[in-house]
Formats: C-alpha cells, structure tokens, sequence
C-alpha cells in the first residue's frame, strides 16, 4: 500500500494540473471501490473549481468551490493517472479507456485525471470541507510527522508505558499519521533500534532520535518520488526510486550495510508484517 512519500508525490503531480482548476465533467463508471461511493458524486464533482489540493497522512484531500472535500485514498493498487497535458518532457494523450478506470475527471484545461485501481481497495468519499477533519477515515489520525505537532517530547509521551513493539506502536496512526511498513523499518535501522524492542521500556533519548530520523527517511524518500514495489507509480507513469536505497527493507539475507557489521538481514513477521532488521546493529 502507498505510503506517505508515495501518496505525497501523487499529490504534488496532481497539483499543477488540478489546483484552481474548474472539473468540467465527472464520469462515475462504478457504484463503489472498497466502499460505496457518495451519492450523485458526478453531479456534486461537475462543474466544482479545486480551490486546494492537500494531503492528510495517506489520503489525498480535495477541496472545491462547493464546500465540499474529495477524500481519496489509493488503496493497494489505485494509480492517478494524468492525460493530455505537458508533464516535464512528456506528453500523454488521452488513452483508450481501460478496464479498470473508475473515475475520470476532465478537466476544463483539457488535463484527465483517471483513478484507476485493479483490486479496488481504493476509496473515495465527499464531506464537508470544515469538517472534514472529523470524518470517519481522518478523525483519529495523530499528528503529521513532517509538520510541527509531531516532535519529540510528544513522541516521548505518547509512547510512554506502551507495551506494544516500537515497530507496531509506530505504525499506529493514532500515534502518528502516515508511516508505514517500509519506513518504519528503515526508520528503525538508522537509530539502531529492534523492531522487537517494547516501546515503553526504550530510554527517552533513543526515542526522541526516532523524530529527526523519521523527518529525514520520509523527506528523502519524497524527493525520491516514493518507493516503487508491485503497483506504484507515480502519476506520469513514472517509478519512485527509494527503494534503491533500502538499507534492511525486503534485503533478509543480505550483509548488513553499517561499517564494520558482520550482521545479516533478518526477515521477522510482527502483526502479520514483514519486519526487517539486522539483529547486530539494531538492539
């Protein structure tokens, strides 16, 4: 599943093709995704200027001119995909419809925006924008981890007494917004932490390098336009590159990297996800 480098990319190749733009017409070609998607939605999409295209951890917010906010998430295999418009040096056409294209927006710039997703684990919802942040999907999400809510005596604090894994306790969005499986996991090795280690019982040094590391693996990986594994692209077609950079993720059995360590990736199954971890460096 995309996580926040990924869903961010999107969204910054969405923005200069999206942002202050009227959608001329809406094409609803299905009743649902993962669910059921909102009522009279091509009516409610048609004719509605982008005032503001943001994120909120890894979802994609839209907000119009009616008052009303596009909630998008990607699911495991959505795609955003752009038409008919300069992107860098390429220009994509309008393609033929495919089988999987569930909603497309034309754009009155002559840009389209399709949703594509195979598996449909995708969702998609409208709400009011003032409230938006109060919607089922958002309203129990914790702080975003690039932004200025998110530092480290709220981390030493909230992770306090858990006696969750700190691999888990991260992936907790109540705790913090957005990170996921991948990032956790290189987060995890700079810091030299296990992802087995409790997270109540770490001194609150080591938590607090958890902040600027996490601030730098979702920043690099950002500027890396995401990592691509199975579905991911980004919304010219392109592929992220962060996952060249892998220092223990999807790497079990590989020397570790760090200088000096003889240790081998370890591959561990916590809450049904894959951890990956060299056991030398990172206790």
């Amino acid at each position: 599943m995309p996580e926040l480098p990924e869903v961010e990319t999107v969204r910054r190749g969405l923005l200069p093709v999206m942002e202050g733009q009227v959608i001329a017409r809406a094409d609803i070609r299905r009743p649902d995704l993962r669910w059921p998607l909102p009522d009279r939605m091509a009516d409610r999409l048609t004719g509605k200027r982008v005032v503001t295209l943001r994120r909120r951890s890894k979802y994609i917010l839209v907000d119009l001119s009616s008052d009303e906010t596009l909630i998008i998430h990607l699911g495991m295999s959505g795609r955003m995909l752009i038409s008919g418009q300069m992107q860098g040096a390429f220009h994509h056409d309008h393609p033929a419809p495919e089988k999987h294209d569930h909603v497309v927006l034309d754009m009155a710039n002559g840009t389209r925006v399709t949703f594509n997703d195979a598996r449909r684990f995708g969702a998609m919802d409208l709400a009011p924008t003032q409230a938006v942040e109060s919607h089922w999907l958002l309203a129990a999400l914790g702080p975003e981890p690039l932004g200025n809510a998110f530092d480290e005596d709220y981390l030493v604090d909230r992770l306090k007494g858990r006696r969750t894994p700190i691999k888990s306790a991260l992936l907790d969005q109540r705790v913090v917004a957005g990170l996921g499986n991948i990032y956790v996991c290189e987060v995890l090795f700079r810091t030299g932490l296990s992802p087995k280690r409790i997270a109540g019982r770490i001194a609150d040094a080591r938590l607090r390098a958890l902040v600027p590391a996490i601030r730098d693996v979702l920043s690099e990986a950002i500027e890396a336009g995401g990592s691509s594994l199975r579905d991911y692209r980004q919304t010219d077609g392109e592929l992220g590159y962060f996952q060249h950079t892998f220092k223990v993720y999807d790497r079990e059995g590989d020397p570790c990297t760090s200088p000096d360590c003889k240790g081998i990736i370890h591959r561990i199954v916590q809450s049904g996800r894959s951890s990956f971890y060299c056991p030398t460096c990172q206790r």
